[in-house]
């Protein structure tokens, strides 16, 4: 072979192993939401790899005024349609893997929610799925039976007469199976979280007074319905602006 040849040939070879090792490092790059991520043990320092928290915000577009116009959100609600705002969390999920969900709030709770959430993250708090209530039919009863984490419904407070905060876009629900609403005579309506109406046992996403979920609310300024007290309900699943 010529010597012409044979450069030719190492060119040709060192550009191959260049295109190889590209190919290689992109896809290593890329984060998956659902990714999989060895589950950490409580108390364990966090992993170096760990995926940044994703957060954005967006207003609706037209298929989500689509998706929620007769659902969630009605003519005769306290917010507009275009005061609310469509969020995409970085969250883990109970399996320990890396997520991004969805929820709807008002461009008010932008910011605390995503204070709140950050810390979540952080915490590795886990969190059973974050979907839009319109893909329960915007019933709030369906929701919860699926541990579902949820923020905006055009409905009425539980047992009232008058709008929720989350008619208004200003109250989330943290996996409400573990968090349950509780009525003054001690009982809950959904026989999953009946296990959890001892709240003297601490476990996995479950809120109370020290733990992350409380304590990243707090400092985003939103109270929590867990210091409600009769003759009203009880509310763990509940944070929101007002404390309402």
């Amino acid at each position: 072979m010529s010597r012409r040849a044979s450069r030719i040939r190492a060119r040709g070879l060192g550009t191959a192993v260049l295109v190889l090792a590209a190919v290689a490092w992109t896809t290593a790059s890329r984060t998956d939401a659902a990714a999989v991520a060895a589950p950490r043990a409580p108390g364990a320092p966090h992993s170096a790899v760990d995926p940044g928290f994703t957060f954005a915000a967006s207003r609706l577009g037209p298929a989500t005024r689509r998706r929620v116009r007769g659902s969630s959100w009605h003519p005769g609600c306290p917010v507009a349609l275009a005061d609310l705002r469509l969020l995409r969390i970085g969250y883990w999920g109970f399996d320990g893997r890396p997520r991004v969900g969805r929820m709807i709030v008002a461009a008010t709770a932008v910011t605390p929610v995503r204070r709140a959430f950050a810390e979540l993250f952080r915490s590795r708090f886990p969190i059973r799925r974050m979907r839009l209530v319109d893909d329960y039919g915007a019933s709030d009863y369906a929701s919860i039976e699926a541990d579902n984490t949820s923020a905006f419904n055009c409905r009425l407070a539980t047992g009232s007469s008058r709008f929720s905060e989350h008619a208004y876009g200003r109250a989330v629900d943290v996996n409400p199976i573990e968090n349950p609403y509780v009525y003054p005579s001690g009982a809950t309506v959904h026989t999953a979280s009946r296990p959890y109406l001892d709240r003297s046992r601490h476990r996995a996403g479950m809120a109370y007074h020290g733990g992350v979920l409380v304590r990243a609310f707090a400092a985003a300024g939103w109270p929590w319905g867990g210091d409600w007290r009769p003759p009203s309900a009880t509310d763990y699943q509940h944070f929101s602006a007002t404390g309402r």
